[in-house]
């Protein structure tokens, strides 16, 4: 038994260990405002989905907009990312760093150009980042019901 609790605790911190990795690539691609895909050091693409929040669709009100805050920031940059996981569509899903220094996920969460994403984050910072720009009435906060990205695919379905 005391084997068996031993490997499952080496086991259970050894994931851990993995999915909270740094991988650091030049962006090539802009899917939409959340999702991208790097080249990494060693040329392989990875599709990285931006943790803790969600933008718009591409065909929902502000979905472009947000797609090129995000190409403004980082296309054809390198960047570095702290993967947190893999969801459902095999994409590594983490916090993206820009050239700068600064959190693309917080600022696209400062300009009103995504939700925090309760479903996944409870992180107070990212709350209090979406409570401002509602406030502040920023980007898709300006529009009298804005539709979640999750609520919209959802029906869109």
């Amino acid at each position: 038994m005391k084997y068996i609790t031993s490997g499952i605790f080496f086991l259970f911190f050894t994931t851990i260990a993995i999915c909270q990795t740094w991988v650091t690539g030049k962006v090539i691609r802009i899917a939409d405002g959340d999702t991208i895909t790097l080249l990494d050091e060693n040329k392989q693409q990875l599709k990285i989905r931006l943790y803790g929040i969600d933008c718009p669709e591409r065909r929902q009100d502000y979905g472009m907009i947000a797609r090129q805050f995000t190409a403004d920031r980082c296309f054809r940059q390198v960047i570095r990312v702290e993967i947190k996981q893999a969801d459902r569509y095999g994409r590594k899903v983490g916090i993206v760093i820009l050239p700068n220094g600064k959190n693309l996920n917080k600022e696209l969460l400062k300009a009103g150009l995504a939700w925090h994403y309760l479903s996944f984050d409870h992180s107070k910072e990212f709350a209090d980042l979406e409570r401002n720009a509602k406030q502040k009435r920023r980007g898709l906060w300006r529009m009298n019901k804005p539709v979640a990205p999750w609520l919209y695919r959802k029906h869109a379905a």
